[in-house]
């Protein structure tokens, strides 16, 4: 009889072994994914959640801190160009993600009240802030340099990174401002039309 309850245990568990994967079971991450590392990110809401939930999906991403005076806003008007170049039905399928290397003064508050100045969607774009101990990890994973000055600023470096849906840098620009890189804008419509395939 045990030998009997155990085999209809192996048989119930191939069958739900089988039935995740026909249901679209998540697939190992690559190894060269930025979503191996695991950091949790608090959004402009509020929400706390591990960045491996940004999968799914091209995005790209920038590193970025709501008081820079100078090359962040020039971030955000960048990734604006690249959405505006794109056809309308080519923009819901890009996600854009700005991280911040200054946790400990980018609250959800003050990232909501940077998405309205900035004129950006949040239901496309996610501004969101590690933990101050992850900033690094995260920057080190995007090959983002970054120096706290004495006066509160940061020197950074001012990137946009495509990942694709899986997580894996696909292309970088630094050409920054509001007409996008040729190459980099040519990657994330390559990375779209995979995705239609």
């Amino acid at each position: 009889m045990k030998r009997l309850l155990a085999m209809a245990a192996g048989i119930a568990m191939l069958f739900a072994l089988v039935g995740a994967v026909q249901a679209g079971a998540p697939a190992a991450r690559p190894a060269d994914s930025v979503y191996q590392l695991s950091v949790p990110l608090t959004d402009a809401k509020g929400k706390t959640q591990d960045w491996r939930t940004l999968a799914g999906k091209p995005r790209i991403v920038a590193m970025f801190y709501t008081s820079c005076p100078y090359m962040c806003p020039l971030i955000v008007e960048s990734g604006k160009g690249v959405v505006h170049a794109l056809p309308p039905a080519e923009r819901e399928r890009i996600g854009m993600v700005l991280i911040s290397i200054d946790p400990q003064r980018d609250t959800p508050a003050v990232l909501r009240e940077t998405a309205t100045k900035r004129k950006v969607d949040t239901t496309q774009w996610i501004l969101a802030a590690p933990a101050p101990a992850d900033v690094r990890k995260i920057a080190g994973v995007l090959d983002v340099r970054y120096r706290h000055l004495a006066d509160g600023n940061f020197n950074h470096t001012s990137v946009l990174i495509l990942l694709d849906a899986q997580g894996r840098i696909v292309a970088r620009t630094e050409q920054m401002g509001p007409k996008p890189d040729p190459e980099f804008l040519a990657a994330v419509r390559a990375q779209l039309a995979a995705g239609t395939r």
